[in-house]
């Protein structure tokens, strides 16, 4: 008796399937199973599936995968999860601030660099550039509307605590004119 394999199903000589152990446990039961139990528990492994469900690890791999689509990610980490049904207007009050570097120029980047040239042009050339080295230290601070308070680094000043605690007087006296409705109860934070 000879028996030809065709896609998932194994014929015999006469065009029927043959009797015996099925070659793939790819049955609708099967994937079912395997989808309710990922359903049930995201965080479940591939082996406690397949011991669940009684089919090999690969298998099980291949329904997840193939069959259902599925992929295991990992999940992002963020400081406090916000939930904005409670009080839609949080961010409103967050103040939050940055500091960088402003040079007098910046060097361009290779991609602003970059040019289209014709196949028999040469190559261009661009010297090296060196960055600026007039630089001072932006300090800014802003809200859910906008910028509420921008300074630089005066020439020869330390970044110091007393430099920082000079800085946030000048901050709160900003929010006091920019964003009163802000200091009437104090409910600002930065």
């Amino acid at each position: 008796m000879l028996t030809v394999a065709y896609g998932e199903t194994v014929l015999n000589a006469n065009g029927e399937p043959r009797s015996g152990r099925p070659t793939s446990s790819a049955i609708d039961e099967n994937v079912q199973a395997v989808k309710k139990i990922v359903l049930e528990n995201r965080r479940i492994t591939i082996r406690e599936i397949a011991e669940d469900v009684g089919i090999s690890v690969g298998s099980c791999h291949k329904f997840i995968s193939n069959v259902l689509g599925m992929r295991r990610v990992s999940a992002k980490f963020v400081p406090k999860l916000l939930n904005f049904d409670i009080n839609p207007d949080i961010l409103k009050r967050v103040i939050t601030g940055d500091e960088s570097w402003v040079y007098g120029y910046d060097i361009e980047t290779k991609a602003q660099l970059s040019q289209w040239k014709s196949p028999g042009e040469p190559r261009p050339n661009n010297a090296r550039q060196v960055r600026s080295n007039d630089k001072v230290l932006l300090t800014v601070f802003f809200d859910y509307h906008g910028v509420v308070h921008q300074e630089f680094l005066p020439y020869g000043c330390m970044v110091n605590k007393q430099y920082y605690l000079e800085v946030m007087r000048r901050l709160r006296e900003a929010i006091r004119r920019k964003r009163p409705e802000l200091c009437k109860n104090n409910s600002w934070s930065t």
